[in-house]
C-alpha cells in the first residue's frame, strides 16, 4: 500500500523552502520518476509529485517533498495537487502499464469531461491532451531528460562486440518497420531476423515484444527501438535497462538497436556489462 495520510497525500514539510524553485513531477512506473526526483532535488528543485496507485513505487515518497497518491484518471485531483504546491513546471516520467489502462481507470469529473472530448485514445493523443489542459490550468508540461541527460544513449556501439554484416542488415530493415510502427503510433520496439519481422510491439509491451519474437527466431534476434517520428519528448521516450537485456538472453537475441541521444538507458553499466557477459551487442545510431 502507497504511503498515504487521510486525504491521499504525504507531505516531507521539513524539506521544504519558500526559496527553492519548484517542479511538478507526474510519476508512472519504474525507475524512471525515482531518477528524477533525485536529479531534481540533487539540483536544488522542490520536487511536488502526483503517483499513480498500483504503477508508481512507493519509494518516490522518500525522494520527493510532498506526494499525492491518486487513481488513473483522476485528473482533477492531479491538477488540485500541483496547482496547490505551487507548481508552474513539471514533467512525466515513468510508465503506466497499458493493460490496466482497461481495468483501473476511475475517472473524477474532470477526468470524465476530459476523457469524452478525445476522438481516439492513442498515447501520445491523450498525452498532449493532457500536456494542453495543464497549460489552461498554468502549469507547463517540460522534458524529463532535460534532468538527467547522462541516461541518454550515447552514440557508437556500446558493447565489446560489434554487430556482423547479416545483423547490420537486420539492424538497417527493422529500423524502417520500427520507425512505421511509430509513425501509426502503436508502439516503439520490433524484433527481426534475416530480414522478416517476428514481433511488433502493442499494448504488451517491449519486453514480451521481445520474448514472442526471440521465441520464434530461435536464436541471434535483432532488438530494434526507436522514438516516434516527431516524437514529443515531453513523456513517452523509449527506454530500455538491464531486464531488457535478460529479456533477450533468455531467447538467445544477439543485438539491440537503440536511438542516440532519445533513448534512456537505465543502470547503464550493469546493462553493457550483462549484454558483454552474454555475448550481445549494443548499438545506438544517431539519426
Amino acid at each position: 500500500m502507497e504511503p498515504l495520510n487521510g486525504d491521499g497525500k504525504r507531505s516531507l514539510s521539513t524539506g521544504m523552502t519558500e526559496n527553492k524553485e519548484t517542479i511538478g513531477l507526474i510519476a508512472g512506473g519504474g525507475q524512471f520518476p525515482l531518477m528524477v526526483a533525485e536529479a531534481a532535488r540533487d539540483r536544488g528543485l522542490l520536487v511536488i509529485a502526483v503517483a499513480h496507485q498500483r504503477e508508481t513505487d512507493p519509494a518516490l515518497s522518500e525522494k520527493v517533498d510532498e506526494i499525492t497518491w491518486i487513481k488513473l484518471g483522476q485528473l482533477g485531483q492531479l491538477i488540485k495537487a500541483l496547482k496547490k504546491g505551487g507548481v508552474q513546471k513539471a514533467l512525466m516520467a515513468g510508465s503506466i502499464t497499458k493493460k490496466r489502462m482497461f481495468e483501473n481507470v476511475m475517472p473524477d469529473l474532470k477526468g470524465i469531461a476530459f476523457m469524452s472530448k478525445l476522438a481516439v485514445f492513442h498515447d501520445d493523443d491523450i498525452l498532449r491532451a493532457v500536456a494542453k489542459e495543464l497549460l489552461r490550468q498554468g502549469i507547463e508540461i517540460v522534458s524529463s531528460i532535460s534532468y538527467l541527460p547522462e541516461l541518454t544513449a550515447p552514440p557508437g556501439c556500446l558493447t565489446r562486440r560489434a554487430p556482423d554484416k547479416a545483423e547490420k542488415a537486420d539492424i538497417e530493415f527493422g529500423w524502417k518497420i520500427a520507425k512505421e510502427l511509430g509513425r501509426l503510433d502503436i508502439g516503439q520496439c520490433v524484433v527481426v531476423r534475416k530480414k522478416t519481422v517476428l514481433a511488433l510491439e502493442a499494448i504488451d509491451g517491449t519486453d514480451q515484444t521481445i520474448l514472442r519474437g526471440g521465441g520464434l527466431a530461435g536464436e541471434k534476434a535483432v532488438v530494434v527501438k526507436v522514438i516516434k517520428p516527431n516524437q514529443d519528448l515531453r513523456f513517452d521516450i523509449p527506454s530500455v535497462g538491464i531486464e531488457t537485456i535478460r529479456m533477450m538472453s533468455r531467447v538467445k537475441a544477439s543485438v539491440l538497436a537503440l536511438e542516440a541521444g532519445k533513448t534512456l538507458m537505465f543502470d547503464k553499466a550493469d546493462m553493457i556489462a550483462h549484454a558483454d557477459k552474454m555475448d550481445i551487442s549494443i548499438v545506438s545510431h544517431e539519426t
